[in-house]
């Protein structure tokens, strides 16, 4: 069941992200859609994801794999063709409709990552891909609590974030659309998957790409089977 704490109305924070992408859900899948081709290591850790998941016998059709705040689809798709049975869960309406227009093969569906509706230890992997950084600080352990509720023990978690101290608010041109991201440090991400009840088993960090400004990171982290 979700934790009563995290079924309170929507915050401005999601308000205000959910506006922002409904805004500009055609132009981002438009930019985003060929990105993951140009980073092998971005590539290499959703396989070592889905290797892992697969390794444990956990996706083998009864097993889901969740892509929390999956935008268009495109890591939902590739995840699908690692061989994973996944999904995806978007904020946007008009992203889970771009998402089942593109991907018609593949499910989609509107919720929040601060209280997916979703059952205790249904899923056996989650892929949390660059959609924390909306997320204030002070509520990033409930989403991290709620990612390790619906994990099967021994289910993994990817999640992948820019690297920095420094929040950032973006205006999207020509579109009256802004919104602020943070970034965060791969320790304190670290520390606070641990005090959510996870082990940290793996790190990426990696230098900024040709379009990115920042150095990016993600960490593999695993629900405990005891």
């Amino acid at each position: 069941m979700t934790d009563p704490q995290l079924q309170l109305p929507d915050p401005t924070y999601l308000q205000a992200t959910r506006t922002f992408y409904d805004t500009v859900a055609a132009e981002y899948a438009e930019r985003f859609n060929a990105e993951l081709a140009g980073k092998p290591l971005d590539r290499a850790m959703l396989a070592v994801f889905a290797e892992l998941v697969l390794a444990d016998g956990l996706a083998d059709g009864s097993g889901p794999v969740a892509d929390l705040g999956c935008g268009p689809g495109r890591i939902t798709a590739h995840l699908n063709s690692l061989g994973l049975n996944a999904f995806g869960v978007d904020l946007s309406p008009a992203m889970v409709e771009l998402a089942r227009q593109t991907h018609p093969g593949l499910r989609f569906e509107e919720g929040s990552m601060t209280g997916l509706d979703l059952a205790d230890g249904s899923l056996a992997g989650v892929v949390a891909w660059y959609s924390i950084i909306h997320t204030p600080p002070e509520r990033l352990p409930l989403v991290l609590s709620e990612f390790h509720r619906v994990l099967v023990p021994g289910g993994h978690l990817l999640v992948a974030f820019q690297v920095g101290d420094e929040p950032r608010h973006l205006e999207w041109p020509g579109l009256p659309a802004s919104l602020d991201f943070r970034r965060w440090s791969p320790d304190r991400i670290a520390e606070l998957l641990r005090e959510a009840g996870f082990e940290v088993t793996a790190r990426l960090a990696r230098e900024p790409g040709v379009t990115e400004k920042v150095p990016q990171a993600a960490l593999l982290a695993r629900r405990p089977s005891a």
